[in-house]
């Protein structure tokens, strides 16, 4: 029986391991730490509230008299890290809170972890870091995927804060004997994910008539990871993962960002000729008159450093540990799309409210 400090637990991904992990291990713990910024939703933890073994706590992983009273007091054997600032945009305008929540706040669990267990000698116990292909830079067309002996290359503030809490965290494994693995995963998708990243706001957009933003010529391509599949390689890491080790994982599934929303545009067409209801409740959307939501396409400047490939070997997990993704990008997207549609109410908390401003002044009728 493990007793679990899921940071971030409230984000897209730490939501969804969540539900993994109480619906694969019934006899474990988990306690959620989160402080809810714009990313993290209690709401996403409704049902896992209802769990016993479940407990969830707002606060901040800056706070380290409040991780080390819950590593002792819940008498913690693993640390999942998920917490971040993530959003690439939002660090090019925004660095501050990136370098303080990615570097400064996963010093200060390692500080804590490090109090409470190393110095106390407890010796079996676990931290793992969440980390993102991001720090291994960029890839030309033809260039070998990311292996985890790619020297580490960031090209925008996120993925520097990123790759500093790389180093921090094996360093704190190498220094001090912290038992640390990494695992440094692609691009993630699926339910609970949070509006302003591609998928979802390629869809929500096409369902209101509004313009499907691309950046550049939209040739960037990205290996895309389902949640449960990222999930289910966490599990494997910690349970037969080597301390000290970085492990990739990936989806194999290579995709260009205008590939994608081409992909989700046939999708929703499909789904709004087999269920003749969407049209009345998103009666904007192209697909709702038959029209290809392609039209919706529009190609805008290209952003500061935009990274023109990323590509994960995950050889080494396979290998090593077992890990096959069970979803195809088409099993997966599906699955997420209708994820979309059913959970309105869920998103729609969530839109900025520029966005529902929008929709007020151009669609008829409340969402």
């Amino acid at each position: 029986m493990k007793n679990l400090l899921v940071t971030g637990g409230a984000g897209f991904i730490g939501t969804n391991f969540v539900y993994y992990w109480l619906g694969k291990y019934s006899e474990d713990h988990i306690v959620v730490l989160d402080a809810l910024t714009y990313a993290g939703n209690k709401d996403n933890l409704t049902e896992a509230e209802k769990n016993p073994k479940f407990e969830f706590v707002h606060g901040n992983i800056l706070d380290q008299p409040l991780v080390e009273a819950l590593l002792e007091n819940h008498n913690i054997d693993t640390i999942v890290h998920f917490a971040a600032e993530s959003h690439v945009d939002r660090s090019i305008h925004g660095p501050d809170e990136f370098i303080n929540t990615n570097i400064v706040g996963t010093h200060t669990l390692l500080k804590a972890a490090k109090k409470i267990w190393l110095d106390a000698g407890k010796e079996s116990h676990r931290f793992h870091h969440i980390s993102t292909d991001e720090v291994y830079g960029t890839l030309g067309s033809n260039d070998p995927a990311f292996t985890e002996s790619t020297p580490y290359a960031p090209n925008s503030p996120y993925a520097a804060s990123k790759a500093s809490s790389d180093h921090l965290v094996r360093a704190y494994h190498e220094t001090y004997g912290l038992n640390t693995t990494i695992s440094n995963c692609s691009n993630n998708y699926g339910p609970f994910q949070f509006p302003e990243k591609l998928i979802p706001l390629v869809i929500i957009n096409i369902l209101f008539n509004k313009s499907l933003p691309i950046y550049g010529d939209g040739r960037q391509i990205r290996d895309w990871l389902y949640v449960d599949d990222h999930n289910r390689g966490v599990d494997l890491i910690l349970e037969k993962g080597v301390s000290g080790q970085t492990y990739n994982i990936g989806g194999t599934n290579e995709w260009a960002n205008i590939d994608i929303v081409h992909l989700i545009c046939d999708l929703l067409l499909e789904q709004f000729s087999n269920d003749k209801s969407l049209a009345e409740r998103f009666s904007a959307s192209p697909a709702a008159q038959a029209t290809d939501p392609k039209i919706l396409i529009t190609h805008v400047k290209d952003r500061l450093g935009h990274d023109r490939r990323y590509a994960i070997n995950a050889q080494k997990i396979k290998n090593d540990l077992g890990f096959l993704p069970d979803e195809s990008f088409e099993t997966g997207i599906r699955k997420t799309l209708t994820w979309f549609l059913n959970h309105q109410p869920w998103w729609n908390n969530l839109l900025s409210d520029s966005y529902k401003k929008w929709i007020a002044t151009n669609y008829s009728e409340p969402i």
